[in-house]
């Protein structure tokens, strides 16, 4: 839970400062939301979040 609220988190602080340089409309913004909110509804839904849990696990194992 702590890992999909951090992503949020950075996707959002992300998505703010590409709306603020110009470089995200906020038409484009909504529609990335809007898919997001759809992608979560599919049946794809399990197996992008096992890939993004599997992402966060190897980085969070890496050692500096």
């Amino acid at each position: 839970m702590a890992i999909s609220i951090s992503v949020v988190v950075l996707l959002l602080i992300l998505a703010v400062v590409f709306v603020r340089n110009g470089a995200l409309k906020l038409s484009h913004a909504a529609v990335c939301v809007l898919l997001g909110f759809y992608l979560a509804s599919t049946s794809m839904a399990p197996t992008i979040h096992d890939g993004l849990t599997a992402t966060a696990d190897i980085v969070s194992n890496l050692r500096p």
